[in-house]
């Protein structure tokens, strides 16, 4: 299982879009408060998420919660400003992939003290960035590309319980 961590989400579209990458690939939401939005039940049935039931979802108050209750995660973290392409990383099983806040990205005191531990998604140098959504679903995948596809299958998805 992978776990895809967002860092003070602000758009509810990219993180729904987000949710339903984590629901089709067995991995785990990990979302940072605060939050850009609601997701309290109503909220979520409101917008129509209906595949919001599938996704194994945490909620931390911070980043010193989420590492207090995980202190030490096997992490990678997604950043425009990464050295390396997220290519040369060798993601393994319960992995965590970090990924900041759509305006402003990771916390740059996260970023000096995992530096080693980021990565970037190749693109020209004049764009800003990818959409948050789109980011996501390109590590994820290639994450579960290394570690052969683990609980999916062309069928059909599948979670061992």
């Amino acid at each position: 299982m992978l776990n895809i961590v967002l860092v003070e989400p602000e758009i509810p579209m990219n993180t729904g879009n987000i949710a339903r990458t984590c629901a089709a690939t067995c991995s785990r939401l990990h979302l940072v408060r605060p939050l850009g939005f609601d997701i309290s039940d109503r909220a979520v049935k409101r917008a129509g998420l209906d595949y919001w039931p599938m996704v194994d979802l945490a909620v931390y108050d911070s980043l010193e919660h989420l590492f207090s209750l995980h202190p030490a995660p096997d992490l990678w973290l997604s950043t425009t400003k990464a050295p390396r392409p997220y290519t040369e990383a060798a993601f393994r099983d319960n992995c965590w992939l970090f990924f900041g806040k759509e305006t402003a990205g990771l916390p740059e005191s996260l970023r000096e003290q995992y530096s080693q531990r980021c990565i970037r998604i190749p693109m020209r140098e004049d764009a800003r960035s990818l959409n948050l959504a789109n980011s996501v679903a390109i590590v994820t995948y290639e994450a579960l590309r290394q570690l052969n596809f683990p609980h999916l299958s062309g069928e059909g998805m599948t979670r061992e319980p």
